[in-house]
């Protein structure tokens, strides 16, 4: 583990820049527990806040680039995979950024260097630092870099959700029903088709989506009504 009170050059050599405040970046690394312990230190959370908005400003560019032909939907679930507490873990990981985090006592007893939870506010932080301290430019260059080779990821992971056998377990589980589709539109000229899809349970429709294939149109319907379906369920189960 690197002394608290050590310098930050390997994690600077990490990130592949220099800073002309590393201030900031110790106060990236400074979690709230240390800060209650250390009056005259700055914790990271107003970091994190600012940190949160240019990497998903940056990353919601890459995506967008990207993925010409993704619709807004796609996008988001897309930008969800890779800035959410589990996508930015491969980061901190890669970082070895638990190494650097200033924590308080008992933060640093039950394990807070390894906890996801500080370790994704810590990213947020030290994106944050780079931003104030180098501009959008440089913060930008090193976010693509961590991401240059994941942000196929985010596809991969979409293809292989089969959202359409999700929500026929789930229709069968709840009603007893198995859910039907419908091509409901075709648009584009004949080599760019797109296709619009819906999914009924009975009489109710429970989703519309859109594919480049009537397979893929389907897929989207199904993830749609999924995801709403299920949600409501949770939500009326917190109620």
């Amino acid at each position: 583990m690197t002394d608290p009170g050590g310098g930050l050059e390997q994690l600077i050599a990490k990130l592949g820049i220099s800073f002309a405040d590393e201030s900031l970046l110790w106060q990236a690394a400074t979690h709230s527990s240390y800060s209650n312990e250390h009056a005259d230190q700055s914790d990271n959370e107003r970091l994190e806040f600012l940190g949160d908005a240019v990497l998903g400003a940056v990353v919601s560019d890459m995506l967008w680039r990207r993925y010409p032909d993704c619709h807004e939907g796609q996008l988001t679930r897309f930008k969800a995979i890779l800035v959410q507490e589990q996508g930015l873990l491969p980061i901190a990981t890669h970082l070895e950024l638990g190494e650097y985090l200033r924590l308080g006592r008992g933060e640093e007893q039950t394990g807070g260097r390894e906890k996801p939870s500080v370790l994704s506010d810590a990213v947020e932080a030290v994106v944050a630092a780079i931003y104030l301290d180098r501009g959008f430019a440089a913060a930008s260059r090193v976010i693509e870099s961590w991401y240059a080779e994941r942000i196929d990821i985010v596809s991969q992971h979409e293809q292989h959700t089969d959202y359409k056998t999700k929500l026929q377990e789930w229709a069968q589980s709840e009603f007893k029903q198995t859910p039907s589709y419908l091509i409901v539109a075709t648009d584009g000229p004949a080599h760019a088709r797109e296709y619009t899809a819906e999914v009924h349970l009975g009489t109710r429709r429970l989703g519309t989506g859109h594919g480049r294939s009537k397979k893929l149109a389907e897929q989207a319907a199904a993830r749609v009504a999924f995801v709403d379906r299920t949600q409501h369920d949770s939500d009326v189960a917190a109620t």
